[in-house]
């Protein structure tokens, strides 16, 4: 069931707002070459025109007064965007010329297009699957050359391409289990013959194999958060301008300088890192001290990694720190600090607090930049990046990740009772399940209350 008409002629600026050297006013559906003729005066009617072609004109209102001078791209169905005739008026850029178009098409007769209606559009009429659609989202917001070249190879296909393939399998396997229980007695029974069983246990490594570069590619698409957290003087708010490059935090002698969180991006393999300075986490009796102390904690929840910064020239204790508790389960980069003095700090003692497989630990100077290096490459190691292969067909979205989850759980308990003799109609209940699961990041098994949700982070006129 389609969440908007799609026998309506939808209009909108598909450019953004401000001064610029052109605005594109959008215009697609039935009646969009009569809608178009209306406000435009050119050598010929667009309804005359042949499809992909640029055509110069004015712009005008119903009383013929000239709006802009434009020219008019057309588009013809289903050669176009969204799969139906199409018409972009390109205007001269500003407040003024496009909301006078657009408010001349509103008069004749188009809606104006919500979130994303253009992509849904060219979705429901076939153009694009639900991961091509999302990805011009992506795309859009892409901050990152690696995050744009992601989403590029989505739109591409490269995802769509390896759930296609696990699609059929999926369906295959599921129709001849299907068929061995409507016709046991021709087949010799209803267990799941070896060559299905083989398909659901190469089915489930394609959906591992995806899954494995998720986290990496989830990172490439929306930015992660590190903070850096240890205790007072423990030198991280040098170790912070020292990643940035800059004297963003103040550094002094003083312990406790760092009140309050100190936040700025940098690009790390192609991820936008969000890296925030904290307070020294201490017993604090200052309330103002004491709030820095909490928001540094509070920074914890929801980091990709955690930065956990020891000033090595000094004996470790971990005796009311009031980190060690929250680190156990985390991923955490040891930051071994003031390398360049005599280290009395040994990794031992350390890495005992933390999970041995969640972190990495790196022995740094900001004094002299040495390890600085190794500290770049360990947290993109901790974030996926040893993990992710190639981007081309990667899981970025999260609810990609956490069908295709559910997808494998499906498939794992199709594999355990196949094995046991089940009857077929158990397994062909849990490969419907998994197909159903892939069919939700494709579009094949999509709901209305789904596409609304998709679609409304896009922006008006895509």
């Amino acid at each position: 069931m389609s969440p908007r008409p799609l026998d309506d002629t939808i209009a909108a600026i598909a450019t953004a707002p401000g001064v610029g050297g052109l605005a594109v006013v959008r215009v697609s559906g039935p009646r969009a070459f009569a809608l178009a003729d209306g406000v435009f005066q050119g050598a010929v009617p667009l309804a005359q025109a042949v499809s992909h072609t640029l055509h110069h004109g004015w712009a005008v209102d119903a009383q013929g007064v000239r709006l802009d001078e434009v020219v008019a791209a057309v588009f013809r169905a289903p050669r176009s965007y969204t799969g139906e005739d199409t018409i972009e008026f390109s205007c001269h850029g500003g407040a003024v010329p496009a909301r006078r178009v657009l408010a001349t098409l509103q008069v004749a007769g188009a809606r104006l297009a919500g979130p994303g209606e253009f992509t849904l559009r060219a979705f429901l009429r076939g153009r694009l699957d639900l991961t091509q659609a999302e990805a011009v989202a992506d795309l859009v917001h892409a901050e990152t050359t690696s995050a744009g070249d992601l989403a590029l190879a989505q739109l591409a296909g490269a995802l769509s391409e390896r759930l296609r393939a696990i699609e059929e399998r999926l369906a295959d396997a599921a129709a001849e289990v299907e068929a061995r229980v409507d016709f046991a007695e021709d087949v010799g029974g209803v267990e799941t013959p070896p060559h299905v069983r083989e398909a659901i246990v190469e089915t489930t490594a394609s959906l591992d194999a995806l899954l494995a570069g998720a986290p990496w590619a989830r990172a490439v698409r929306e930015g992660v958060r590190v903070p850096i957290v240890g205790r007072p003087n423990a030198g991280k708010s040098s170790l912070f301008n020292a990643l940035l490059g800059e004297e963003r935090a103040i550094v002094t002698e003083e312990p406790g300088t760092t009140r309050d969180r100190v936040s700025e991006r940098i690009e790390l393999a192609g991820v936008t890192v969000t890296l925030s300075d904290t307070a020294g986490v201490r017993m604090a009796t200052n309330p103002v001290e004491a709030m820095g102390v909490a928001r540094a904690l509070a920074t914890l929840e929801g980091a990709a990694v955690v930065m956990w910064v020891i000033d090595a020239s000094q004996p470790f204790s971990v005796d009311g720190d009031m980190l060690v508790a929250s680190l156990r389960e985390r991923r955490v980069l040891v930051v071994l600090h003031k390398s360049d003095l005599e280290s009395r700090v040994a990794e031992a003692d350390v890495l005992a607090h933390v999970d041995p497989s969640l972190a990495r630990l790196v022995r740094v100077s900001s004094a002299t930049g040495e390890g600085h290096d190794a500290l770049r490459a360990s947290l993109a190691e901790l974030l996926g990046a040893d993990r992710a292969g190639s981007l081309a067909g990667a899981v970025a979205n999260p609810r990609h990740a956490e069908a295709l989850i559910r997808a494998r759980a499906s498939l794992v308990r199709a594999s355990e009772v196949a094995t046991q003799g089940a009857p077929g109609e158990i397994v062909a209940l849990e490969l419907r399940e998994a197909l159903a699961a892939v069919g939700e990041v494709t579009g094949r098994q999509v709901g209305e209350d789904l596409l609304e949700r998709i679609f409304a982070r896009f922006c008006i006129g895509k």
